[in-house]
């Protein structure tokens, strides 16, 4: 069987400190190398959209929230588990672009509401089908059945740490 460096940490562990059981890092430093690898190649992907993986995330966001159009800058926020500073940093670029809009809710002067403009829809759909095949192909080396049963292990372990669904739309405003 081919060894990978996760292999190594944990045999250098069990050398340095036999007394301490070394073996979650067999799951977490995994998990953690492959999520720095796939992020280079999220971000190789995105910029051939002129994209950040930010602003990838602010615009899928946008795109699958669904009818009606636009959500709340705080919404977004709470969403994507960035700072109200890092989403205002990511939508004034996206703004630049012309790939969203920032409007005052007609409804309550105090709410910005973010929305996709033509333009941002287009690229959003564009760069989505292109990133689902790129996941796709860092997915490959996993067989259909192997896929399942390490998103519903993936599944069990988040939701045993808290990390529960929750719509954006449906967390209101402060």
């Amino acid at each position: 069987m081919a060894r990978d460096a996760v292999d190594l940490i944990v045999e250098q562990w069990a050398r340095a400190r036999p007394d301490l059981d070394a073996t979650p890092v067999q799951v977490l430093g995994r998990l953690s190398r492959l999520t720095r690898i796939a992020e280079r190649e999220f971000q190789t992907l995105f910029s051939e959209f002129g994209l950040q993986m930010g602003e990838f995330d602010v615009l899928g966001t946008l795109r699958r929230a669904g009818p009606p159009d636009g959500m709340t800058a705080g919404a977004l926020a709470r969403h994507s588990m960035k700072t109200a500073g890092a989403i205002t940093n990511r939508l004034d670029r996206l703004v630049a672009k012309g790939y969203v809009t920032r409007d005052v809710d007609p409804a309550n002067r105090r709410t910005v509401i973010v929305a996709l403009t033509p333009a941002g829809r287009e690229l959003i759909d564009r760069a989505v089908a292109a990133h689902l095949d790129n996941s796709r192909r860092i997915l490959a080396a996993l067989d259909q059945h192997q896929q399942d049963d390490l998103a519903a292990t993936l599944r069990t372990l988040l939701l045993s740490l808290g990390d529960e669904a929750s719509d954006p739309r449906a967390v209101g405003d402060a």
